[in-house]
């Protein structure tokens, strides 16, 4: 396993920061064409299947402890049964590619000047995972695991809500367990053949068995069901609303719808416009903030929560949800699945909201007016609570001190709440 504590390679030209590397991926899922010199499977299914069954075939004659094979028994089964139910789904993904870094040369994984991996992916060019043709997911899938056996948790929610947010391919979460489970199984696998590669004392048994365990109990965790609450966010310009949503994915594992980045996108509007600094200062042409898109805005985000809670996701909104039809849609989504629903109000006083709008309208290059009168339309537009609301209605004054941890201790408190 690679050390966290080391210093991360200086050059750009052999490290990059997740930002980079996710952007990468993106761009390299978006832009693969179908006559690259590879002999692809047939579809992502039998792609997957030819994947599963030598990964297991090969685990099957390294591993030898009673412990070891159950866990692989196990995980055989729930894959074969995952296999079929999502067959539909898979059926949509269309042909599978060459993995990223066939493309890309070793590149390291740093957060800020701490190295995570030696490689981006945690996937070597020669090993055999990344010469197959697979579904673009299991890029993600391999940068997931290699951040989750290292207990890299937080990178890892960063990672998946910047993924989905950029390519917008909320589908693959559907499929994201089984491509997470067949990626342990080659960690394992690869950490045993290193040992058959290159057999030593007991004390590196030992160590590469430890190895191979982490990846089966990480597959073991992943191939279990979650429950996942949905938090829908409301509040207007200014509330604070988009920085303590984005630290809920660090701290729970959500991952953030957010009604900008849809908006956009639903309007084919380059997403990067509210992402990135290249596009400070632009605005659409068309109107897409008239009361027909927010309609179609918030129907898209109903749509794309049931996605993400059905794939077992925290669910975060970040949007202003002025009105109780906008809620009541969102909500419908997580109490139509019996799961957890929370309301956050983020709340701050006119002097606040009013000064934080100005400083962002000024770094965007906006007209200050300009943003405080959406704020005065938004005050106008929001419609109070209901009293069917209020049972799962949090407030958080998000000028307090330590505001993103008091948030953070409520959700969880809420969730188990509503499990006891």
């Amino acid at each position: 396993m690679d050390a966290t504590s080391a210093p991360c390679p200086i050059s750009s030209t052999t490290a990059m920061d997740m930002d980079e590397l996710i952007d990468s991926l993106v761009a390299s899922h978006r832009a693969f064409i179908d006559d690259l010199p590879y002999t692809a499977a047939s579809s992502s299914l039998a792609a997957t299947r030819a994947l599963v069954e030598d990964e297991l075939r090969r685990l099957d004659t390294l591993l030898t402890a009673e412990e070891d094979r159950g866990s692989l028994w196990r995980l055989r089964e729930w894959l074969a049964q995952e296999m079929l139910r999502l067959s539909p789904w898979f059926s949509e993904r269309g042909e599978p590619c060459p993995s990223w870094v066939q493309d890309h040369q070793t590149m390291a994984l740093c957060d800020g000047e701490r190295l995570v991996m030696g490689n981006a992916l945690d996937l070597e060019p020669s090993d055999p995972l990344a010469q197959r043709c697979l579904d673009p997911g299991f890029d993600l899938s391999s940068l997931l695991v290699g951040l989750y056996v290292r207990d890299e948790t937080r990178l890892a929610h960063y990672a998946l809500d910047r993924y989905l947010r950029l390519s917008g391919d909320y589908s693959l979460t559907r499929l994201l367990s089984v491509f997470g489970v067949c990626r342990c199984l080659a960690g394992a696998r690869r950490a045993m053949q290193r040992w058959e590669e290159n057999p030593g004392s007991s004390f590196r048994l030992a160590e590469v068995m430890a190895e191979c365990r982490r990846y089966l109990d990480l597959a073991e965790r992943i191939s279990n069901f979650r429950f996942p609450p949905l938090i829908i966010g409301v509040g207007v310009s200014g509330s604070g609303k988009s920085r303590f949503t984005s630290e809920l994915v660090e701290r729970l594992g959500a991952v953030r719808l957010s009604s900008e980045a849809e908006r956009r996108r639903l309007f084919g509007k380059a997403l990067q416009a509210a992402d990135s600094p290249q596009a400070v200062g632009t605005e659409p042409a068309m109107d897409i903030f008239n009361e027909e898109s927010t309609e179609r805005t918030y129907q898209r985000l109903a749509s794309l929560t049931g996605t993400l809670l059905t794939a077992g996701i925290p669910t975060c909104i970040d949007a202003t949800c002025l009105t109780r039809a906008q809620r009541k849609l969102l909500r419908q989504q997580g109490e139509a699945r019996g799961l957890p629903v929370l309301i956050v109000s983020f709340e701050a006083d006119e002097e606040t909201l009013k000064k934080r709008i100005k400083k962002r309208a000024e770094r965007q290059g906006h007209e200050p007016s300009v943003s405080l009168d959406i704020l005065q339309r938004q005050r106008q537009l929001f419609e109070d609570f209901s009293d069917e609301e209020r049972p799962n209605l949090l407030r958080l004054d998000t000028t307090a001190e330590n505001a993103g941890d008091t948030l953070a201790a409520l959700v969880e408190v809420r969730v188990k709440l509503s499990y006891s």
